[in-house]
């Protein structure tokens, strides 16, 4: 069974999204080229895992508010 961490935080995953966003732009005239994807792809990765501890703490302040 796949974590799905493992699925939020994979590379492979949002390569492939911004390879197909890439495709887009580049059939709109935009022009994106590879080593600039690779950089979109860690900034992309970053920024789930930040959102994805933003979450986790939001979560835990929650849960506590409903404790009491």
């Amino acid at each position: 069974m796949i974590d799905v961490k493992d699925w939020y935080m994979s590379k492979t995953v949002w390569g492939g999204l911004v390879a197909i966003l890439a495709s887009c732009a580049n059939l709109l005239g935009l022009e994106i080229a590879p080593e600039d994807q690779s950089g979109l792809v860690d900034g992309v990765t970053a920024f789930v895992a930040a959102a994805g501890g933003l979450l986790a703490i939001w979560g835990r302040i929650s849960a506590r508010r409903h404790l009491r």
